[in-house]
């Protein structure tokens, strides 16, 4: 059975997972940043180095890698349990080169029934992903890097939201709102779409 895909978008620094509770639709959490992250610091990572590189620089790493290590997780996944053939996507695409490598890789084995877009204005995500910092560990956790990402996302993930917008995949959340006020409407999705 092919896998299901639901893609996340966030603002470029929203720094607030969508993953509380997903299980209880049949869905696994896949985090592309999480993934890039791990592989990072996995030892004898062959793209440890260069990964680091483009999220310090707050850049979006190359495709293959990403793309990759998605399909890698969703394979596992499908093989430990062939139940499990729905994915939560978080933080792809990013861009139109991430998006045609979906497609290259993924054309006629998935299906992307909707996007979850997380809006939220740049100053209030700044200063959650900035508290974030405080005890995240994360090299791109700063000012500096959030600002380089604002700029990423407005010039290469906020087209992708539109292609899908004029598609009419994209549902909206209002992301500025509480955690709690974010989940609610998050369920009243999944809900609706299954």
């Amino acid at each position: 059975q092919s896998p299901v895909e639901h893609f996340t978008q966030e603002g470029p620094v929203l720094g607030c997972s969508p993953q509380k509770d997903i299980e209880k639709y049949g869905y696994t959490h896949l985090s592309a940043g999480d993934l890039l992250r791990d592989e990072r610091k996995r030892p004898g990572s062959q793209y440890g180095e260069l990964i680091e590189n483009y999220i310090k620089e707050g850049e979006i790493v190359p495709v293959e890698i990403t793309i990759s290590l998605l399909k890698r997780a969703m394979d596992q996944t499908m093989a430990a349990n062939s139940q499990k053939n729905k994915f939560l996507i978080d933080g792809f695409p990013r861009n139109e080169d991430n998006l045609q490598g979906w497609t290259k890789t993924m054309d006629g084995k998935a299906d992307v029934s909707f996007v979850l877009f997380f809006d939220c204005d740049n100053e209030i995500c700044i200063g959650r992903c900035l508290e974030r910092g405080k005890s995240s560990g994360r090299s791109d956790d700063n000012r500096e890097s959030l600002e380089k990402r604002i700029h990423t996302y407005l010039q290469s993930t906020k087209p992708i939201i539109d292609l899908y917008e004029r598609m009419g995949k994209v549902r909206k959340v209002d992301a500025s709102k509480s955690v709690d006020e974010v989940f609610e409407k998050v369920v009243q999705i999944f809900d609706k779409e299954g």
